[in-house]
């Protein structure tokens, strides 16, 4: 997934991962590309001794301890301001020595990612950009043998305008408490978004796939009757499903801190809870059949695989635009995936109704298109699974690759309750139905080629 960096991204006219080389070299007495707490230059590689370790230890460590940043190697600067071109070497040489010494000498070791933008007369050479990501498993520590200039230093460095700066005792108990206490409270979010959701569906007894996302960095979704009309307007407008080509959505209301939205009164329709802080949660009723195994009586019901995923696909996004678009989150997010064959089966359900049937036993088995039966993929029954991962919104929301790694993650524990890996499954379902919908909007083309990931 790549690292969004939005500021650079304006800067630089558009996504790392699509930067060409004169886009770089164009920042050449640029004063607005000046290095500053997200931008920083390096002439050279960094060197293989003490020193070069620490200085690259200490940089990246400095941007995730940060706001995040981004370290353009081939770039000369003049008091902080893009001077000249000097093409370094972006062979597997350099690459695996960053990551050796990012890997041995931060701790916890930092996130980056190196992205190659090579020169067109002289495809070796070019430049290497570092991109870090705000870190939520701050503070990080620069752990490589210190220089003189650093001896003395507690040796958790941060970015600081142009410079770096290094954080006193103070300010790492503080990150450190903060580290803890925010995984916490992140958590606890989830867990209350799911429970919100999960008691306004609890009358419901088929099977229902809950996704849930909260920000790492919360936003806020300002909620007056100027920014509510809008609201409605878009969410009126939403394109749920995938690939469809219709609306799903009526028009919303409000709750406690939050949007609601459904797709209809009944029992089988969509909702969603869109809260101001960028947090969300969509239930969607799968569609399921019905197998009578002894009798006349249902007593299995049954979804197929693709079906799950393809839900799980459309949900991510919608979810994230929430988030990134309504409540101006950024960053990373939490997503819980869950599926379970009636609410009443949900652990955060705890009501106690002794009226109530006995759910029916579920399964996720293919229906074979020739026979139009059941094929018994799954060996057991399950009432309940779920999958957790951390996401970056930007990937989900832009619906590119990203999108399709983190819908086959979360799609594959949970069907692996069932007793089989749907990884190819979920894979293969993912991409055809994200074809789908790139075909639909743009006329052809597809994010990755011919070939899914």
């Amino acid at each position: 997934m790549v690292t969004r960096l939005r500021r650079l991204e304006s800067l630089l006219g558009g996504r790392l991962d699509d930067i060409d080389y004169s886009s770089i070299a164009e920042l050449v007495g640029n004063a607005e590309a000046a290095e500053s707490e997200d931008l920083d230059y390096k002439r050279a590689h960094y060197g293989a001794d003490d020193k070069g370790r620490e200085e690259l230890a200490k940089d990246v460590a400095a941007f995730a301890n940060h706001t995040g940043g981004l370290l353009v190697l081939g770039m000369a600067e003049d008091k902080g301001v893009p001077s000249k071109v000097f093409d370094v070497d972006l062979d597997d040489r350099h690459l695996r020595h960053i990551r050796q010494v990012v890997a041995n000498n931060t701790a916890p070791p930092v996130a980056y990612e190196a992205i190659a933008v090579p020169n067109p007369e002289a495809p070796d050479n070019g430049f290497l950009l570092l991109a870090v990501p705000r870190s939520p498993a701050g503070p990080h520590a620069a752990t490589a043998p210190p220089t003189k200039p650093s001896r003395d230093a507690l040796r958790y460095p941060r970015r600081g305008s142009s410079k770096t700066e290094w954080l006193t005792e103070t300010d790492v108990a503080t990150a450190y408490r903060a580290r803890y206490t925010a995984a916490a409270e992140r958590d606890e979010r989830l867990l209350k978004v799911e429970e919100d959701l999960v008691d306004a569906l609890a009358h419901r007894d088929t099977p229902h796939l809950i996704v849930t996302l909260t920000p790492e960095a919360p936003g806020d979704m300002i909620i007056d009757s100027t920014r509510f009309a809008r609201y409605q307007e878009e969410l009126d407008s939403t394109e749920l499903y995938l690939g469809q080509g219709h609306r799903t959505f009526t028009r919303p209301t409000v709750g406690p801190r939050r949007l609601i939205v459904t797709e209809g009164a009944g029992d089988r329709s969509a909702r969603a809870e869109l809260h101001r802080d960028g947090s969300g949660g969509l239930g969607l009723a799968l569609y399921t059949h019905a197998s009578r195994l002894t009798g006349r009586e249902v007593d299995l019901q049954f979804a197929e695989p693709g079906d799950v995923v393809y839900h799980l696909l459309c949900a991510l996004p919608f979810l994230a635009d929430h988030a990134r678009d309504r409540a101006a989150a950024s960053g990373t997010a939490l997503v819980n995936a869950t599926l379970v064959a009636d609410m009443y089966d949900h652990p955060l359900h705890d009501e106690i109704d002794v009226l109530r049937p006995s759910s029916i036993p579920f399964r996720v088995d293919p229906l074979d298109p020739g026979s139009g039966q059941r094929t018994p993929v799954s060996p057991h029954t399950c009432q309940y699974a779920y999958a957790q991962a951390t996401v970056l919104l930007d990937d989900i929301a832009d619906r590119g690759r990203g999108l399709l790694e983190a819908t086959a993650v979360l799609a594959d524990e949970p069907l692996q309750a069932f007793g089989r890996s749907f990884a190819a499954t979920a894979r293969s379902r993912a991409a055809r139905a994200a074809r789908i919908r790139l075909q639909r909007s743009s006329g052809g083309g597809s994010w990755w080629g011919d070939t899914p990931p």
